[in-house]
């Protein structure tokens, strides 16, 4: 008799990686020709990064240079939430607030559930803690599962850790 084997569906970003990348923007906005007498600046916590400059092409710039680097360090623009428009600050200067998406929400989670239940593999899926947990015997099931979900336009990141 084969025994169970699973592993979890996640969203999240290795925050030491998002903190390399946002000190590496950080730096190249400070050499930079057409940062200087500027304002531009990067602040972040472990749920948004919040973004100053003195217009919107400047905005702009910031936010690019921010993907890139996120990018070079393997982290998912999906997990940068830029929905939220930017917002007046002081003087002329705009801010922008930049969501880390961590966590898959329940809501967002039926989307995948229903997918992997109309793909009729022999697998369990079930949600618990933003995450899903998926279980089944067959361990080629188990990749047919992470196929179908990387294959997925998914607006979150997703990440398959804890295989058992």
């Amino acid at each position: 008799m084969a025994s169970e084997s699973s592993f979890d569906v996640v969203s999240r970003v290795d925050p030491q990686e998002l903190d390399n990348a946002l000190n590496q923007a950080r730096k190249e906005i400070t050499g930079r020709f057409d940062f200087k007498h500027s304002i531009a600046s990067i602040e972040s916590d472990e749920k948004t990064i919040t973004v100053l400059a003195d217009d919107e092409m400047k905005l702009r710039n910031v936010i690019d240079i921010i993907q890139s680097k996120a990018v070079k360090r393997g982290i998912d623009l999906k997990a940068l939430d830029l929905s939220k428009p930017p917002e007046p600050a002081s003087g002329s200067s705009l801010r922008q607030k930049i969501a880390i998406r961590a966590g898959i929400p329940k809501d967002k989670s039926k989307a995948l559930m229903e997918a992997i239940k109309a793909s009729k593999l022999k697998v369990q899926a079930q949600f618990q803690d933003e995450q899903i947990r998926i279980s089944g015997k067959s361990k080629d099931d188990l990749q047919k599962v992470q196929q179908l979900l990387k294959g997925m336009d998914f607006e979150l990141p997703l990440q398959f850790v804890n295989y058992r």
